[in-house]
């Protein structure tokens, strides 16, 4: 007879109530659902500004110098039917454009060379020491000598704004790498581009978009102050040009509205996309939280 004998016991399955637990999940309540909508959240603040300045500019009853938030309005919506605010928008975004493409190139050769050897590093260093302090906007007069009244001179002041604060940044984001990611790549057997395109750019990229991020609003606002100075080119300018001009004539509801195109298009680029790159690629890698 064996010494262990197997027994099969019957199954019991025990019904357990639910309800005995409470409730799992809350469902949210209409206020709750508005409330944590981001986009709603700053809607109702930029209603609230909107409304805060037609109460003071109605208050102050001066449109020379303060016109109500609906003359503002008016005025925008005007300058975009008719084409006035399109055109010179899209005339400041085309140089902006140029300038920042030409600084990201530049800051990505000056940290390629910086990462590779310490005589790069110690070069990229001391330009950015001598360099990012320096406004771009106090180079107008040098721009103007060496490259005219023209959009050189623009791309120019541009590519100093956008240069120095991209290749600080990208040079910290690599410098920041841990030496386990470091290693992983290595064990893996990458070296050259293939370590950095898939070790060090995508560690290092929360610093790298922080740089562009940084680079393009240096770039943006120096570009509306030159076009302030020497932005018209051929019989045509930007917003900055667009914001002189009224002044002079003393339309100031169009010199606001221009100053709310410049901050429209500074929302846009910010907020759909730069947000768009940071949910692409550091919130997908998980290098961000």
């Amino acid at each position: 007879m064996p010494d262990h004998v197997l027994v099969q016991r019957p199954e019991f399955v025990r019904e357990v109530e639910t309800s005995a637990f409470g409730v799992v999940e809350k469902p949210l309540t209409v206020w709750e659902k508005i409330y944590n909508n981001g986009a709603i959240r700053k809607g109702v603040l930029l209603l609230l500004l909107a409304a805060a300045w037609q109460i003071y500019a109605t208050a102050l009853n001066n449109p020379l110098l303060f016109p109500k938030f609906s003359d503002t309005f008016g005025a925008f919506y005007d300058g975009i039917v008719n084409g006035v605010l399109l055109g010179r928008a899209w005339f400041s975004i085309t140089v902006l454009l140029q300038g920042y493409a030409a600084g990201l190139a530049l800051a990505a050769l000056l940290t390629a060379f910086a990462i590779t050897s310490r005589v790069g590093n110690d070069f990229l260093e001391t330009l950015t020491s001598m360099f990012n302090p320096l406004p771009a906007i106090a180079l107008l007069p040098l721009a103007l000598i060496w490259f005219g009244l023209g959009n050189a001179s623009l791309v120019f002041v541009l590519v100093h704004s956008v240069l120095w604060a991209v290749a600080l940044n990208t040079h910290s984001g690599f410098m920041s790498v841990s030496q386990t990611m470091r290693m992983v790549g290595r064990n893996y057997g990458l070296s050259g581009p293939r370590y950095v395109v898939k070790i060090l750019i995508p560690a290092a990229f929360p610093s790298i978009l922080t740089g562009m991020k940084i680079g393009w609003a240096f770039a943006w606002r120096t570009l509306i102050a030159a076009e302030l100075v020497f932005g018209v080119s051929s019989g045509s300018g930007g917003l900055g040009w667009f914001i002189y001009e009224n002044k002079n004539q003393l339309e100031i509801a169009n010199v606001f509205a221009g100053l709310f195109s410049v901050i429209i298009i500074g929302l846009l680029v910010e907020n759909i996309i730069f947000r768009n790159v940071e949910l692409r690629t550091v919130r997908k890698w998980g290098v961000q939280s």
